[in-house]
């Protein structure tokens, strides 16, 4: 098969491929991809560990703005332009497609070097403001000072992949993104245990392997899109940049990006409630909701998978098509997560116990699980739609819908917190909070004309 017959082909598959397994085809190679994320967290967790508690505290310090910089890159922006990419090639239009991919390699490296400094200027301020000092802090700044400038890699690579995912291309930005995973992991674990021949950097050499990493993942993606083997060729004219295509981006692009700040706002507000209660239950909820992070790959899986075939069915002019792979995703990610919610509500043991045996902090980490098992499919059923929304270029009521899942912990916390009611009662408000985002977004979907 030729090139330009297997990009035929995966225009067709996208255009009027039977919806199920066309979806599950796509998520596949995602899956693969982003579990080797997990494995990285895991891997880098554990050699970071024998480098010593102080720098343990400083990854934690440093991790949520990192992996902030993930969620904004490959989500939220990431989604924006495989959707505006793919509605250019549903309607046909190769060369506004074009247009928009170096427009979004423009506006992703733009952004790249704007939170490459800020990291590089605010980010001791705000490790402080964080609660880090002494050598934990000290750990903090010779990480961060070293991965921002991996900063522009990782806005890079996911953009880049993005627009490989627009044109319906999934198994390549999985295979190089799983590739540069094995090397984040061996060459951080090199670089800073001192492994073989090489210096010992410390918690300085792990961000070295995140920035070699995600460079080469960026590089190999940039040499692949301009190869005749890509069906959407990247393509440099000063020509192709306008503002009519980057405000079609940013337009869906910047509301989009509120989706993982109102994430992480609601974590930290229910972080704030459960440690009100001591360290064994704060302890306990984090096993609870590491879980929960790891159950975030398989509706992101499926719902980046949706994106280019939502985006393809609305630039054709096909509503229903559109909106029937939207509802097949988001009931693929809810059936997934909630098999997975009922075994660790049924089982929470299977997980907990791997992690400790302190009595308190398992039956702390017990109680989260049987009752946050509920709102798994909930919470996947709305991540999902919301890449779906992405895809249809509607998100507005998709981040409404996250909006309101905030509201409902902000204020169900204050209430909980003046009453001084038990600790089950801020999990179940978090369930509720999933419940409410899950159906709210299926709720605005269901309205929103597309």
């Amino acid at each position: 098969m030729t090139a330009t017959t297997a990009t035929d082909a995966r225009g067709a598959m996208l255009r009027s491929g039977p919806i199920l397994p066309t979806l599950t085809r796509l998520s596949l190679p995602n899956l693969i991809a982003l579990c080797s994320a997990t494995i990285v967290s895991i891997a880098e967790t554990a050699y970071v560990g024998r480098l010593g508690v102080a720098s343990l505290g400083g990854i934690a310090l440093a991790f949520p703005i990192f992996m902030l910089m993930q969620m904004l890159s490959a989500g939220a922006m990431g989604g924006t332009v495989s959707g505006a990419i793919s509605r250019a090639l549903g309607g046909g239009d190769l060369a506004a497609a074009k247009a928009l991919a170096l427009n979004a390699l423009a506006i992703g490296l733009g952004l790249g070097l704007l939170l490459s400094a800020a990291v590089l200027v605010l980010g001791d301020t705000v490790f402080r403001l964080l609660g880090g000092s002494g050598a934990v802090l000290a750990e903090a700044v010779a990480f961060s000072h070293v991965a921002a400038f991996g900063i522009v890699g990782i806005w890079a690579s996911n953009t880049l992949a993005s627009i490989a995912r627009g044109s319906g291309n999934m198994a390549i930005p999985a295979i190089i993104q799983l590739v540069a995973g094995l090397v984040q992991v061996v060459v951080g674990g090199a670089l800073g245990l001192g492994l073989g021949s090489a210096p010992r950097l410390g918690i300085a050499g792990v961000a070295l392997g995140q920035l070699v990493a995600f460079t080469g993942a960026a590089l190999a993606l940039l040499v692949y899109l301009r190869s005749s083997r890509s069906r959407l060729r990247l393509t440099f004219s000063a020509g192709l940049l306008s503002a009519a295509h980057f405000r079609e981006i940013m337009r869906i692009g910047w509301i989009a990006m509120l989706s993982p700040l109102l994430s992480v706002s609601t974590i930290l507000v229910l972080t704030a409630l459960v440690a009100r209660f001591g360290p064994e239950a704060l302890a306990g909820y984090g096993i609870g909701v590491r879980l929960e992070f790891l159950l975030i790959p398989i509706a992101f899986s499926v719902g980046v998978a949706s994106v280019p075939m939502v985006g393809t069915a609305m630039g054709a002019g096909d509503v229903p098509r559109a909106r029937a792979v939207a509802w097949t995703a988001g009931a693929m990610a809810a059936v997934a997560l909630g098999v997975l919610g009922a075994i660790a509500a049924l089982a929470p043991w299977l997980w907990v116990d791997l992690f400790t045996g302190d009595p308190i902090v398992r039956q702390a980490a017990y109680t989260y699980l049987m009752i946050a098992g509920v709102g798994f499919p909930f919470f996947g059923l709305g991540l999902c739609l919301y890449f779906g929304s992405q895809g249809a270029g509607r998100v507005g009521g998709a981040i409404a819908a996250q909006a309101i899942r905030l509201g409902v912990v902000v204020i169900g916390g204050w209430f909980l917190a003046q009453a001084g009611l038990p600790l089950w009662t801020v999990f179940a408000l978090s369930v509720s909070a999933m419940v409410a985002m899950g159906l709210a977004t299926a709720l605005f979907v269901k309205l929103t004309r597309w």
